[in-house]
């Protein structure tokens, strides 16, 4: 077959949908990337795939998407796909609506977390459910990444078509994995300035106030450990900026020490490895594949309870889960387990025993291939 891969942007493209491309290609379908231009583009190119670059701006007002709609549907066209499968859920709307306008056979959508969520006030939540209905209409197949957003899209009646399944979010186990010697790991953590018998948690998203990142610098003060940031802000990304946070902290003796910001990092296995915490604060999520990462590492995970992370976190026994915005039961998790190295390695050891039964990314990849017959 002939499949179209779309999302927005390009750095998307490259970490998250690759390893699906690949595995297409290698069961012998055609596949083209779709996304936004972007340094990124060059790298899955590299890999031997063609990706054709459409500007799809990262809004929600439909009148801003017109000549996106018009490009897709020209290239949709011309490209006589048998399938477009759709990522994101912009690039979805849009491009669920051009594949349809184009007569592609069969549109497909990977939800990586529907954008409203139970933290979102009623009025934009129903707007946000009502464009996903609309897009629903000519849609064929639902993916979900968490089990809670299959569940809502049934409820809800989301698509039109009969599939709906949630397929979990997967990670390369040969990359993400706990194997690391002591001098290795002293070595990584030399570079940072940690010394080895410093506790160090890390957290990765992009540097926005909905990553909890508010909250989690202010519970540094109170967590004996040092915290290192990975990250940046995405310069299409209209997310509420933290740079009054981070002006703050850097006047702050106490928290400028304790806290690190790394930046964009392509090491990250290896930050993982060298760390003894993974923390994600978020005031939602889809399915983060970043807590994936870190308890196929061996970390203990410290979580907000929300969609996704607590499908993916067992409170307790992979790590624990706190209320979101609750910066003092964050800084009461975090320093309960800096306290604990016994507990955080029986938790590293149960997250990753769970993590390789159930978000393998080739598992994943296998359950997608089965529901579309492929």
């Amino acid at each position: 077959m002939k499949i179209c891969q779309l999302c927005n942007l390009d750095s998307t493209m490259f970490h998250f949908l690759l390893p699906l491309m690949l595995g297409l290609r290698n069961a012998g379908h055609e596949v083209v990337g779709v996304c936004a231009p972007g340094p990124f583009v060059d790298k899955v190119e590299r890999h031997g795939f063609r990706v054709e670059t459409v500007n799809i701006e990262r809004s929600f007002n439909i009148f801003r998407h017109a000549g996106a709609v018009r490009e897709l549907q020209a290239l949709f066209r011309s490209e006589a796909f048998d399938i477009a499968h759709v990522h994101n859920p912009v690039a979805a709307m849009v491009g669920r609506y051009a594949a349809w306008r184009a007569g592609i056979p069969r549109i497909v959508y990977t939800a990586h977390g529907f954008y409203f969520h139970e933290h979102m006030p009623w009025p934009p939540r129903a707007a946000f459910i009502g464009l996903e209905w609309l897009a629903g209409r000519v849609t064929d197949v639902l993916f979900t990444q968490a089990q809670e957003d299959a569940d809502t899209a049934r409820r809800l009646g989301l698509i039109a078509g009969k599939t709906i399944q949630a397929i979990g979010n997967g990670v390369d186990p040969a990359k993400f994995h706990d194997k690391v010697t002591a001098k290795e790991r002293s070595a990584k953590r030399r570079k940072l300035g940690a010394p080895d018998d410093r506790v160090a948690i890390m957290t990765v998203g992009r540097l926005v106030a909905e990553k909890g990142f508010p909250e989690l610098i202010e519970a540094m003060r109170e967590v004996d450990a040092e915290l290192w940031i990975v990250g940046e802000r995405l310069k299409s990304d209209h997310a509420k900026s933290i740079e009054p946070v981070l002006a703050a902290m850097e006047r702050d003796p106490v928290l400028s020490e304790r806290v690190k910001l790394l930046g964009y990092r392509p090491d990250i296995p290896d930050l993982l490895r060298a760390a003894d915490i993974f923390v994600l604060a978020s005031h939602r999520e889809g399915m983060p594949r970043s807590i994936v990462e870190a308890m196929m590492c061996g970390l203990p995970v410290v979580s907000t309870d929300v969609r996704g992370s607590r499908e993916e976190v067992i409170d307790g026994e992979t790590g624990l889960l706190v209320p979101v915005r609750d910066r003092a039961a964050l800084a009461q998790a975090l320093a309960g387990l800096a306290g604990d190295g016994t507990r955080r390695k029986a938790m590293g050891r149960a997250g990753r025993e769970r993590a390789l039964a159930l978000y393998d990314e080739q598992k994943v990849i296998a359950r997608q291939f089965k529901a579309l017959g492929l």
